[in-house]
């Protein structure tokens, strides 16, 4: 019973910890998508790095904890946090820009 009712609290805290990170993300898409460049990392501006800098550490430290939960419950890494990392990243030229990109994450998330 006492493995049963530690599972139970771990999955309580796992399931604060991705409303804590989709809480975070949308913050910062929302810079973003008010026209602040630098959380996607489509260029190598310093300023627009350091813009982004504080969203991104904090997402990087939310998703880490996640993770943790997620192992010891037996479960896959956080999709989330995996997908955003995957969308960060040097584009074509002719790619969307930042503020584009979080508008559609924003659209995505609010239709999940």
């Amino acid at each position: 019973m006492a493995r049963a009712d530690r599972l139970e609290r771990l999955d309580v805290r796992r399931e604060e910890a991705e409303a804590e990170y989709r809480e975070a993300l949308i913050g910062a898409l929302r810079v973003t998508a008010g026209g602040v460049w630098g959380l996607f990392g489509h260029n190598k501006d310093r300023a627009a790095q350091a813009n982004a800098k504080p969203h991104l550490e904090r997402l990087d430290d939310i998703a880490a904890d996640i993770d943790g939960l997620r192992e010891q419950l037996g479960l896959d890494d956080f999709a989330l946090h995996r997908e955003f990392l995957a969308a960060r990243g040097p584009v074509a030229a002719d790619a969307v820009g930042e503020p584009k990109q979080a508008k559609a994450w924003l659209e995505r998330l609010d239709a999940s």
